[in-house]
């Protein structure tokens, strides 16, 4: 797995989280999919003011996401040019102060918004900083669309080697290498 400090660290779990709201919100638009809990989504992935913070909030957050699934879905072929552009246009819509603060049982951390700021505020302000981290760092090289031909869930790739083939589902991996084992076995 990279990861050099803890700053590495944070960044790939904001980006995870961000992933996973992604996909998850993604499916909404399937008449099959299964209901969004994004306040329990973001909780989970560590945001510990997700608990508390309004319905409203919760609400803004799903949509302003919602408004740029296209444009996540799309890191994998994303041009660096653009991307930048896009992330500097969302940045300059939020009231970004950035300070350093330990609360809640975790460690010091950077907010990058004041402490009056809502909720749907600062979680996009962490997403956006950590997706203008890791376009400085790797460009999009580490974001990839599923290998499994039913699946366009968008991974987030930090193996050494950047093989990483398959959304986070793990019944993708194993359909995809099913089949492709019976067709061996067909060919022989």
């Amino acid at each position: 797995m990279y990861v050099t400090s803890g700053h590495d660290t944070e960044i790939r779990l904001t980006i995870e989280a961000l992933v996973d709201l992604v996909n998850a919100l993604s499916d909404v638009a399937d008449p099959d999919g299964e209901p969004v809990d994004v306040r329990t989504l973001l909780h989970e992935h560590r945001f510990s003011r997700a608990a508390g913070a309004s319905a409203a909030a919760i609400d803004r957050i799903e949509e302003r996401i919602g408004a740029m699934i296209p444009t996540l879905r799309g890191l994998p072929d994303a041009e660096a040019e653009p991307t930048v552009a896009w992330i500097n246009t969302q940045l300059a819509g939020i009231h970004i102060t950035p300070s350093l603060t330990a609360h809640d049982g975790a460690d010091l951390h950077i907010h990058w918004t004041p402490s009056s700021a809502t909720f749907d505020d600062q979680a996009i302000a962490d997403f956006l900083m950590a997706l203008a981290q890791e376009l400085c760092d790797h460009g999009t090289s580490r974001f990839g669309t599923c290998a499994a031909t039913d699946c366009e869930h968008l991974f987030y790739d930090v193996t050494r080697n950047g093989s990483r083939r398959f959304c986070s589902d793990p019944r993708c991996a194993s359909r995809t290498h099913t089949a492709e084992h019976r067709s061996r076995q067909r060919a022989t």
